[in-house]
C-alpha cells in the first residue's frame, strides 16, 4: 500500500475517532448500534483505539431479527469477548411475541422491516440518547443525505429537510426531552475505504464476506443465501454454489455473489472490478424506488 493510501487511510480514521469522541463527550448514554457486519466491526475496532487504555464507554447494541446468519452471531459474540464491552440485544421474536409487530407471510416476507419498532423500543427502554451506526453516504442516495450528528425527533422518525447545519468539525448534540440523535463516523468512507482499512489493521471479519459454499437461488434477477426461514416460489431450487456476502443483514434479504476470493486481498481486487454497487446485493432495497427512505422517515438505521 503506497504512503498516499496510508495518509488517506489516517485522515478517514482520525476524522472518525474524532466523532466517537465528540459522542462520549456531548450525550450522556451512546451506544454502538452492531450487526456483525464490516462497517459496524470496523467502528468497534475503532472505539477501541479512541479510548484505550480506557474500555469502550457504551455498549454494542444488537438487533436481532432471529433469522440472522449462525456466522454472523458466533463472530458477534467473539468479539463482544474480545472487547471487554457489554452487549445489548434487541428482539424481533419478542416484538413479534408482543404484539408490537405482525410478521409478514408469503415468499418476499422478511423480518427487516420489523427491525424498526425493535430498535425504537430499545432506544426507549435503556434512554439512549445516541446511536452510532456504520452507514455510509456512498451506499445509498437516502444515507447520501445524512449528517455526521443526524436528529431524531421524540418518535424516532428522521426529517431529511430539517437537519442540523455541520461547519467544518463543529457537531451540534442539542436535543429536547426524547430526542435522540443517530450518529454516523464512517459517513466520508467509501466501500473500498473500508476494505482498504481492514486490510491495513488486520481486522477479523465473519467468514461471509469470503468465498465459501452455501445453498443459493436466483429470484428476480437477485442471487439470495437459501435458508429455512424463507419460502420458495414455483419454480425456485436452491443449488450449492461457491459465494460471498459485501453485506451482512437478514438471511432473508441479504443477496450473495458468485466469488472464489478467499483472502482481503482477493476481495479488494473484486470489488474494483464490480459493476454492482455494495447494495445492490440487497433485496429489500429492491421494494420500492425509495424503500431506504421511507423506512428512515419511520425510525429505521
Amino acid at each position: 500500500m503506497s504512503s498516499y493510501q496510508l495518509s488517506y487511510l489516517e485522515e478517514l480514521e482520525s476524522e472518525s475517532i474524532f466523532v466517537l469522541r465528540e459522542v462520549a463527550s456531548q450525550f450522556e448514554r451512546p451506544m454502538l448500534l452492531f450487526s456483525g457486519g464490516k462497517d459496524s466491526t470496523v467502528l468497534a475496532w475503532m472505539s477501541k483505539k479512541a479510548f484505550a487504555p480506557a474500555p469502550i464507554p457504551y455498549p454494542l447494541v444488537h438487533i436481532d431479527t432471529g433469522h440472522n446468519f449462525p456466522e454472523a452471531i458466533e463472530f458477534r459474540d467473539n468479539l463482544i469477548r474480545l472487547l471487554g464491552v457489554r452487549l445489548i440485544v434487541g428482539s424481533v421474536q419478542e416484538s413479534i411475541d408482543t404484539g408490537r409487530v405482525v410478521e409478514e407471510k408469503g415468499p418476499y416476507a422478511s423480518r427487516n422491516v420489523l427491525q424498526t419498532v425493535t430498535l425504537l423500543d430499545t432506544i426507549e427502554k435503556h434512554k439512549f440518547d445516541a446511536c452510532i451506526g456504520g452507514a455510509r453516504r456512498d451506499e445509498e442516495k437516502a444515507r447520501a443525505k445524512e449528517r455526521f450528528f443526524s436528529h431524531r425527533d421524540g418518535f424516532g422518525q428522521w426529517d431529511p429537510k430539517n437537519q442540523r447545519p455541520e461547519l467544518w468539525n463543529i457537531f451540534n448534540g442539542k436535543k429536547a426531552q426524547g430526542e435522540h440523535f443517530r450518529v454516523f463516523p464512517l459517513s466520508n468512507w467509501t466501500e473500498m475505504d473500508v476494505w482498504n482499512y481492514i486490510l491495513h489493521e488486520k481486522i477479523e471479519l465473519p467468514s461471509l464476506y469470503f468465498s465459501h459454499y452455501r445453498k443459493c437461488f436466483y429470484r428476480d434477477g437477485t442471487l439470495l443465501a437459501w435458508s429455512e426461514f424463507m419460502t420458495l416460489k414455483e419454480g425456485e431450487k436452491p443449488e450449492m454454489m461457491r459465494v460471498r456476502c459485501r453485506t451482512v443483514g437478514d438471511m432473508t434479504c441479504t443477496g450473495v455473489t458468485i466469488s472464489n476470493a478467499t483472502a482481503l486481498e482477493d476481495v479488494i481486487k473484486e470489488i474494483a472490478l464490480s459493476r454492482t454497487t455494495e447494495r445492490g446485493t440487497r433485496f429489500d432495497d429492491k421494494r420500492s424506488d425509495t424503500a431506504m427512505e421511507d423506512r428512515k422517515k419511520e425510525g429505521y438505521f
